[in-house]
């Protein structure tokens, strides 16, 4: 996508064909900053410290992660060590395993002095299958987004609820949540965006604002709060959120506070759009309440907060009192009940076992 009108993307390979370049996710909105990634230690930290997030981008820095490694050495100790390394440092996107797992089945027949070759190979396709998907979901949930705007009066804007980043900056390019919104921007229909601002770390107005902002798209922050009123007074269209993961019956893991918002849009008629590339379907799990790990995050991420001073710094503040116990549970799960329909690359499909299975038959093989 575009960031004032020049085309990037959120990793990539650099130029001399072994480091990986990505967006320091970390220094924004006030900073655009990028960083190279040039070790599996690297790549495991990047994703740790969260200067990439993201359940797509995730997986496309853990495939360059292992690439990373096979070129300091091609051995089975060293892709084992990468695959412990790297699976350990998010336990709740799925799409982190599954691209360690096409690593490993890419990696594990080969000898050790074909490895480098073929792992750089794998983790760009894996990088190219990601914008190509996210690009058919966008096409998908265009026709969404058109049907809603048949319903407008002339020039009246379809007003769309986001929650956390599900944008370009998520994966590895035009994001989940977001590929319909840009597609109907970049084709001329007027698209309101409102965006959550995603306490803790703040995703929202930090990251979802950032890149609305700098493609043209209109859009308002709203305190998380806010989303439930605007549903009430008719203020919102559609609901459109990204996944960390979903389950064989169509649970929805994702930031926490989705539940929340699939409630408010329940009670009040507003539909409930989940956006994914299949890589975060886990075909492996039924119920998404007891079987799906939630992260929990470090204390600070909630007792403080962070942003520019009127003078230009960048500070750091605590908002919580130093004797009060915090709980910073990263993610929550709504059930398929309360989803309107999963968005994919191969067209918009019912929260349910049946649909998922039936048009993802390769993917719930396992292959």
């Amino acid at each position: 996508m575009k960031v004032d009108g020049q085309h990037f993307r959120s990793i990539w390979l650099e130029p001399d064909g072994r480091s990986v370049g990505a967006i320091d996710q970390r220094r924004l909105p006030h900073e655009f900053a990028v960083a190279r990634i040039a070790s599996v230690e690297a790549a495991a930290d990047a994703i740790r410290s969260m200067l990439v997030r993201g359940a797509p981008l995730i997986g496309a820095t853990a495939a360059y992660g292992v690439a990373l490694a096979m070129r300091a050495d091609g051995s089975d100790a060293t892709l084992d060590e990468a695959y412990r390394l790297l699976i350990a440092t998010r336990p709740t996107a799925i799409n982190l395993k599954w691209a360690l797992d096409q690593m490993e089945q890419t990696l594990r027949p080969l000898p050790s002095s074909a490895r480098v070759e073929a792992a750089y190979g794998r983790a760009d396709e894996i990088a190219e299958e990601d914008v190509a998907i996210n690009r058919e979901i966008g096409r998908h949930g265009l026709a969404l987004i058109e049907e809603a705007a048949a319903s407008k009066k002339s020039g009246e804007p379809v007003n769309i609820l986001t929650h956390c980043n599900a944008g370009w900056l998520a994966t590895v390019d035009w994001g989940t949540a977001t590929a319909p919104i840009y597609c109907a921007h970049d084709r001329g229909l007027a698209v309101h965006v409102w965006v959550d601002e995603t306490r803790p770390r703040n995703q929202g107005a930090s990251l979802t604002a950032w890149e609305l902002g700098h493609h043209g798209v209109s859009h308002t922050v709203i305190p998380d709060n806010t989303g439930g009123h605007l549903m009430q007074h008719g203020m919102v269209d559609l609901v459109i959120v990204g996944t960390d993961r979903v389950t064989a019956n169509g649970d929805v893991c994702n930031k926490i506070g989705t539940y929340l918002k699939a409630l408010a849009a329940h009670d009040n008629h507003v539909p409930f759009y989940v956006a994914l590339p299949s890589p975060t379907i886990d075909f492996s799990i039924d119920d998404g309440l007891t079987q799906i790990p939630i992260e929990q995050r470090a204390p600070g991420e909630v007792a403080t907060m962070s942003g520019r001073t009127a003078d230009g710094r960048i500070e750091t503040v605590r908002v919580v009192p130093e004797d009060s116990p915090v709980a910073n549970y990263g993610f929550d799960v709504t059930p398929s009940r309360l989803v309107t329909g999963l968005i994919t690359e191969r067209g918009v499909l019912k929260a349910d076992r049946n649909a998922l299975c039936g048009v993802f038959r390769d993917r719930a093989a396992g292959r």
